[in-house]
């Protein structure tokens, strides 16, 4: 199904058309996966495209301010957005959460030219437990059929990384790995430890006083990428609760936004 919105940006008005695919079609969980696609005005479009991930704590998905109003700013600069709906625990875990994004990854690279986009210009972006999903589909990948689900860039927001004691965000350990997970797969979902110099370049946003996730999730991450020689931008604000999306009406967390369109901007991804 395919909807019209109007879309307001920098006094601009922009036709985006939208609409959501099951990005399992045909199995038993389509219901609980889903694609919805905003597809960038064509006389703006810039060709690159984001998969974003909504957060939610791997329990639940906050699909407006992570997921349809982040589509809607990735519109305005021209960037097709792809909202992933993935399955979540307590009934799903590891490493169903991961087929989702990497399937999501997969199902736009090998439709780019359907959605008139580059495929070496598809990034993923995700805030706090979906912060993880982005960190994980930029550090676990693989090629399936000819179609690699690696991000050529990625953006994280609030992110949870780590699954290790004392900075993990304990609900999403367990939504997302369960009770008394073995201590392998912690490692291996311990995002900061995956990091290699094939992990594509990545925008990290935290506040300091983050309540909800701690910022030294930021902070590993951003070392392990120093250390492997990723490219890499970090910004923490001093002050600000956790979930706050775009932030629009925050007179100083609203800087953040345009701080990432600069970084996509020095990468051309954006003009």
């Amino acid at each position: 199904m395919r909807l019209p919105a109007l879309l307001l940006f920098g006094g601009l008005i922009l036709a985006a058309q939208t609409r959501t695919e099951a990005l399992w079609p045909g199995t038993p969980d389509a219901d609980q996966t889903a694609l919805t696609f905003y597809l960038a005005n064509p006389a703006k479009a810039s060709g690159t495209a984001v998969v974003v991930c909504p957060g939610g704590g791997y329990g639940a998905l906050a699909m407006d301010h992570e997921g349809k109003q982040i589509a809607q700013w990735l519109n305005g600069y021209g960037v097709s957005a792809f909202v992933l709906k993935y399955r979540l625990g307590p009934r799903y875990h590891h490493p169903v959460m991961m087929q989702d994004v990497q399937q999501a990854l997969r199902t736009v690279r090998s439709r780019a030219g359907e959605f008139k986009i580059r495929p070496d210009r598809i990034g993923v972006w995700g805030f706090s437990a979906g912060g993880h999903l982005a960190s994980t589909a930029a550090t676990h990948f693989e090629t399936k059929e000819g179609v690699s689900s690696r991000p050529d860039f990625a953006i994280l927001a609030y992110p949870v990384i780590t699954m290790k004691d004392p900075y993990a965000h304990k609900g999403s350990r367990q939504n997302l790995l369960g009770d008394n997970p073995d201590p392998a797969l912690v490692e291996l979902m311990s995002n900061e430890t995956q990091v290699t110099a094939e992990t594509p370049p990545t925008f990290i946003f935290f506040t300091a006083d983050d309540s909800g996730v701690p910022v030294e999730n930021g902070l590993l991450f951003f070392q392990a990428l120093r250390k492997a020689g990723v490219p890499a931008e970090m910004h923490i604000f001093r002050s600000g609760p956790h979930g706050v999306g775009l932030a629009p009406d925050d007179p100083d967390l609203s800087w953040w936004p345009k701080l990432l369109a600069e970084w996509m901007r020095g990468l051309n991804l954006i003009p």
